[in-house]
């Protein structure tokens, strides 16, 4: 294990000085029942932020909606410590978000955290994930475990992220919210919900543009987002969710190399204006979830099924148009044993069954205009995993949590353009995930310790042979992750504070690079060893006269310990890139007696490395934002108008990193200082 003490006292420990002295003061004021309230389910069984033996975030729907752009996720989880979110201004290639390190491969979309929406999956059996259909605004609340957590959930669960929409309250009512603002930000919104004997309903329907900051930035989207609760008797529902994603416009500036962001940061890359680089997609989601409660237990049954429609240009000519025909589709099954057991063990048993039937074309990018077809192929994954969770009481304070799963990930090509011969072909996965946990109340907060692992695929693109031809890259193997972890958390009403140090071993770890041939396009290699240590520290206060902060502070050295690529350079001793070793977050909120709020946000980055070389080094950054809100009533009638400002004080820094991005193109540039506002207008 690396050295801890040196690094970190030199670069962080001011920092966390300051988070903990607050923490200190108040302690032995501090009661717990904060803790026991916040109800957890992500851990597939349900129970507590006081009882889980691991880390765990839930941000609620105030923070989540309350006078944000809702441009992307990382909006309402900055603050959760351990989580580093870029590219929030590049809606072609999705959000990239890491947690521990698990996620910072991703060119696009989201790898290693599993997602789930509403109960439903949003990863895909072979471990990649979009976040273009997941709607803020009407989202309820989000948990977040940390850390490995594949005996939940199986293939690519560096970590969760478990949404949760709205459901319509006793009394009826209608919302709308209007905003506009800087770089051609518009945004609609209108929603509706509400309950009656036999349905609980909530509707929400919202379309947003973007022009960009940076030249051929464009995005447009919309989403019809609803959730429908049906009581069958007293003990038994269900529920249906359906979520329909139009996004025809999302347009990719690409990376560029330092000079030009320099002297120009908010051009593109001059191949993905000459190649019309962007994406347009077509996504219908529609999700039912059955809960039976008896006495005897608890059953829950799910099934969902996803059609997306996705084309991509690439700026490169050669296969650099996709067009992806995706039907995506599973069923579940869990029990939650109830008094046939004990009252101090609690046990739940599952299985999942996923599906990804992926027909992917590639035709030749002609400068923008679509080619002839060049790459055609019908990709099939099947995800099947069986699991168990328990925990048992030995008394008031000691308390023991496992877990166990067993999945199968495999891969079936049917190569259907045989002009340059025949790859089809298979590849199969599967891995045994286990986890340990063990908590001790010591009556003034808890300490918790755990042992977790993961397991990690690559997706049916990072498969793609560097050389071109069709079928899998056999060389590849699946990352797999061993962590260990010790902390404390400690709450009441005014009060939260939590700290966590960990530390995974990660075996022939995923990581990306480009080739001549394909300039744009990404590849993947396994790194030999990898291994991770970190120290995670948050804290919230709400005081009596309205102000109120939320802290958080992240220390990581995340490095190869033996990685030599495909052309036999060594990287082993290496950083890993586009992570920095610290990161930290501060919001101030101030609310007032009659409707004011307002808040202060601080985000920091350390300086990260953009290759595996750890040549190129980014400095690092401080942005923050202002945000308030003024909400009044007249009768029915609710106002909330609001207003933004981004990047305050026009800090100059990049939105995303392209790890080892072909010919030095690693930066994306942010916007400047920008402004937005809106007003939201509720009867009820």
């Amino acid at each position: 294990m690396p050295n801890l003490s040196d690094s970190f006292v030199r670069s962080c420990s001011p920092m966390l000085v300051l988070l903990c002295i607050p923490a200190t003061l108040l302690a032995e004021d501090v009661p717990q029942n904060t803790l026991d309230e916040i109800v957890i389910t992500a851990t597939r069984l349900e129970t507590t932020v006081r009882d889980a033996a691991r880390s765990v975030s839930v941000v609620d729907q105030e923070r989540i909606q309350n006078g944000r752009q809702q441009l992307a996720l990382d909006e309402a989880l900055a603050g959760i410590p351990g989580l580093y979110m870029q590219n929030r201004y590049n809606f072609s290639q999705d959000l990239r978000v890491s947690l521990r390190g698990f996620g910072a491969r991703s060119s696009f979309g989201i790898r290693g955290i599993k997602i789930i929406i509403d109960g439903i999956p949003e990863t895909l059996p072979d471990g990649q994930t979009g976040v273009d259909s997941i709607d803020l605004g009407s989202a309820r609340r989000i948990e977040v475990l940390r850390g490995p957590s594949s005996s939940f959930y199986g293939n690519a669960s560096g970590g969760v992220i478990a949404v949760e929409t709205e459901l319509g309250q006793e009394d009826p009512f209608v919302e709308a919210n209007v905003a506009a603002g800087d770089f051609g930000y518009e945004k609609y919104q209108l929603k509706t919900g509400g309950r009656t004997d036999s349905l609980n309903y909530l509707i929400n329907v919202s379309t947003q543009k973007l022009d960009g900051y940076r030249d051929h930035s464009r995005a447009k989207g919309s989403l019809v987002n609803a959730r429908f609760g049906i009581p069958l008797g007293e003990q038994d529902s269900l529920t249906v969710a359906f979520n329909y994603t139009d996004q025809p416009v999302a347009e990719d500036p690409g990376g560029i190399n330092a000079a030009q962001a320099a002297t120009d940061p908010s051009s593109a890359r001059d191949r993905n204006l000459l190649f019309n680089g962007g994406e347009k997609l077509d996504q219908q989601r529609v999700g039912f979830v059955y809960e039976r409660n008896r006495s005897s237990g608890n059953l829950t049954l799910r099934n969902y099924y996803v059609w997306r429609d996705f084309s991509n240009r690439l700026p490169f000519e050669g296969g650099g148009s996709v067009d992806l025909d995706r039907y995506f589709y599973g069923l579940g099954a869990q029990f939650a044993f109830g008094d046939m057991l004990p009252d101090n063990f609690e046990l739940s048993v599952g299985i999942d069954i996923d599906r990804q039937d992926d027909g992917r074309k590639r035709f030749d990018n002609l400068q923008g205009i679509l080619g002839p077809m060049v790459f055609d192929q019908q990709e099939v994954v099947d995800g099947n995993g069986i699991f168990v969770q328990s925990r048992y009481e030995f008394n008031d304070s000691w308390s023991l949590s496992a877990g166990l799963r067993y999945d199968e990930i495999s891969y079936d090509i049917t190569d259907r353009y045989l002009a340059d011969g025949d790859d089809s072909g298979s590849i199969t996965f599967d891995q045994l995930s286990p986890s340990v946990g063990i908590n001790y109340d010591f009556g003034r907060g808890i300490l918790f310790g755990a042992f977790s692992s993961s397991f990690e695929t690559p997706t049916t693109t990072e498969l793609a042979n560097p050389d071109g031809s069709g079928g899998f890259n056999q060389a590849l193997d699946a990352q797999t992750a061993r962590s260990y972890e010790l902390g404390y958390k400690a709450g009441g009403q005014q009060l939260y504070y939590e700290l966590a140090v960990f530390y995974i071993d990660l075996q022939d770890e995923l990581t990306p690079f480009e080739v001549a041939s394909s300039p744009g396009r990404t590849f993947f290699a396994n790194a030999g060893e990898s291994s991770r240590t970190g120290i995670e520290a948050a804290l919230s206060w709400t005081g009596t006269a309205g102000f109120g902060f939320d802290a958080s502070l992240t220390w990581s050295d995340f490095q190869f310990d033996e990685f030599i690529d495909d052309n036999g350079n060594d990287f082993s001793g290496s950083r890993m890139p586009g992570l920095p070793e610290i990161f930290g977050y501060l919001g101030l909120r101030y609310e007032s007696d009659n409707g004011l709020v307002m808040a202060f946000d601080t985000n920091y980055s350390g300086s990260l490395f953009a290759n595996n070389s750890n040549t190129v080094k980014v400095p690092s950054y401080v942005v923050s934002d202002l945000r308030a809100t003024y909400e009044f009533q007249n009768g029915n009638w609710l106002f909330r108008p609001y207003v933004g400002i981004n990047n305050l004080f026009n800090e100059r820094y990049n939105s995303n990193i392209r790890i080892n991005g072909f010919g030095a193109r690693y930066f994306e540039p942010a916007p400047d200082r920008n402004i937005y506002a809106g007003i939201v207008i509720r009867f009820q």
